[in-house]
């Protein structure tokens, strides 16, 4: 019988931390923000969101929640992004995803300036995340790492498999691992023969979005099993795993809710702190940021 992955309690270490790290930035004058932008109503985001701004106060983050109309243009939403970014304080910024349809995902993103692109999204920091040249990783994929760190487990020659190729977290995931010397396989919708490929993985990591995708003969005995999947079904949150059948075989398994989680929350948080950190030490301010200004253009079937 394997065991469950305490995800809150290895973000409240992170947590007390940051907090540490944003006094120290107050002493020196600085007053580290937080901007997130919610378009729509979607009541997973809604939740996600409320969640943020708590962890923002707990460690003294100011965090400002900009709410727009689910049927704001294009332009507008550029606009406010751009306006917002004006603000001498700010030291993160994030569009709380999913955006609606209408609404072109990778151009609103890269209204971000790089600097203060907190969930690394824009074309720069992933870029820069291929080359390592990134000071900052995505939330959730630095909660998977954080998750097998804290575990003791070396990646260097592990065969992981990632279920889930989005920008969420299966691509920059699988980034991240081959910059760790793993050897990485990633399945999507067209994957013909994942159960095959899962019981040959050392460290099995989801990312889709569908309850009971992963089961249990689809793992090894002794394997690591990070679930990063959220599905609604009937009110009630589950994560891509069957925890109880994966439990029998695997070492350790993260439950959803409160496996990596609290973590992408708290890994937001800290990306934040080390914004700000990294802009005070460089003089960066909102005014002298080169802005990224909306062209009116966009790739015809681009799909983020």
């Amino acid at each position: 019988m394997g065991q469950l992955i305490d995800g809150k309690l290895i973000a409240k270490h992170i947590e007390a931390e940051t907090a540490r790290r944003v006094a120290l930035l107050k002493e020196k004058g600085a007053k580290p923000k937080l901007a997130v932008f919610l378009v729509g109503e979607d009541k997973p985001s809604q939740k996600y969101v409320k969640k943020k701004g708590e962890a923002a106060q707990r460690v003294g983050l100011d965090f400002v929640l900009h709410e727009l109309a689910g049927d704001i243009g294009m332009a507008e939403l550029v606009e406010k992004i751009e306006d917002a970014q004006h603000n001498e304080e700010l030291s993160g910024i994030i569009i709380q995803l999913p955006l609606p349809e209408h609404l072109y995902t990778s151009e609103v993103l890269n209204a971000i300036h790089p600097e203060i692109d907190v969930d690394c999204l824009t074309d720069v920091n992933l870029g820069k995340l291929v080359m390592k040249t990134n000071h900052i990783v995505p939330p959730t994929p630095g909660a998977v790492i954080t998750i097998i760190k804290d575990l003791g487990v070396d990646l260097v020659g592990k065969n992981v498999v990632i279920i889930g190729a989005g920008a969420l977290v299966g691509k920059p995931l699988s980034i991240m691992m081959m910059n760790e010397r793993a050897s990485v396989t990633t399945c999507n919708s067209a994957t013909r023969d994942t159960k095959e490929k899962c019981l040959s993985a050392d460290i099995i990591v989801t990312g889709v979005g569908k309850k009971d995708l992963l089961r249990g003969g689809m793992v090894k005995e002794g394997a690591i099993v990070i679930d990063t999947g959220v599905a609604f079904v009937d009110g009630k949150m589950y994560g891509d795993v069957n925890v109880d059948e994966v439990m029998e075989r695997a070492a350790h398994v993260t439950p959803t809710p409160g496996g990596v989680g609290p973590l992408t929350v708290v890994r937001l948080l800290w990306n934040t702190v080390l914004c700000a950190e990294r802009n005070l030490e460089l003089g960066l301010k909102p005014h002298s940021r080169e802005r990224i200004k909306y062209e009116g253009h966009r790739p015809a079937k681009y799909k983020l």
